[in-house]
């Protein structure tokens, strides 16, 4: 079964200890971003998703979905369902779903729903400089985990000048494996039904149910 690579490097980030040096123009940024994602409804964010390290080579294209505590991830081959309660992972290849419990403080897992605030958790952070990408203004904030123990170099956030949205962000690992995702469509206050969040067998003819509770 292939890992999907979103997941698994983004719960490294998670797992980081919670105390951080702060760089004032870097916070409010960050700060700014953070209060624009909370103050939605829901988001539909369509991405892509590029790794390069140790002689590999990767991407793919993915779309996650996210209502309060809910969310819905679709990526290499993977469906990701969250419905507060229960955590249903999809793998496309074997036509199987693994279901277990979901608490949204297990840091052992992925949590998208507070991707924007996982600066606050264990990272010093600084303003790096200011770029253009497709034609918008980007302030990048460089992270850097206070924990010498961690495989992650830097965590690089691209945030829009103009609307505070994040639209690209790199995390470099120790090893040289540089990952990236890019925000390419972005839909806020999205209408959506609590029926998406739920993974429903009757719409995967044949799926293997893996019941991990």
């Amino acid at each position: 079964m292939k890992p999907t690579a979103w997941l698994l490097s983004l719960t490294l980030l998670l797992t980081i200890p919670a105390f951080a040096q702060k760089d004032k123009r870097a916070q409010d940024i960050l700060d700014a971003m953070s209060k624009k994602y909370k103050s939605l409804k829901s988001y539909q964010a369509a991405f892509t998703y590029a790794s390069v390290g140790a002689g590999t080579k990767e991407s793919y294209k993915g779309d996650l979905t996210v209502k309060s505590e809910k969310f819905r991830l679709i990526l290499g081959g993977q469906e990701v369902f969250t419905d507060g309660k229960t955590m249903s992972t999809y793998i496309k290849e074997s036509n199987e779903v693994n279901v277990q419990d979901y608490d949204k403080n297990e840091t052992s897992e992925l949590n998208p729903t507070q991707i924007y605030t996982i600066y606050k958790r264990g990272f010093d952070y600084k303003f790096l400089k200011e770029q253009k990408q497709g034609g918008r203004a980007m302030e990048v904030i460089e992270l850097t985990p206070n924990r010498q123990k961690s495989p992650i170099a830097t965590v690089q956030i691209s945030v829009d000048k103009l609307d505070r949205s994040v639209r690209n962000w790199l995390i470099i690992n120790k090893d040289g494996k540089r990952t990236t995702y890019t925000i390419t469509k972005f839909t806020p206050n999205a209408a959506i039904s609590d029926a998406y969040f739920a993974f429903d067998k009757s719409k995967y003819p044949g799926v293997e149910v893996v019941d991990l509770r």
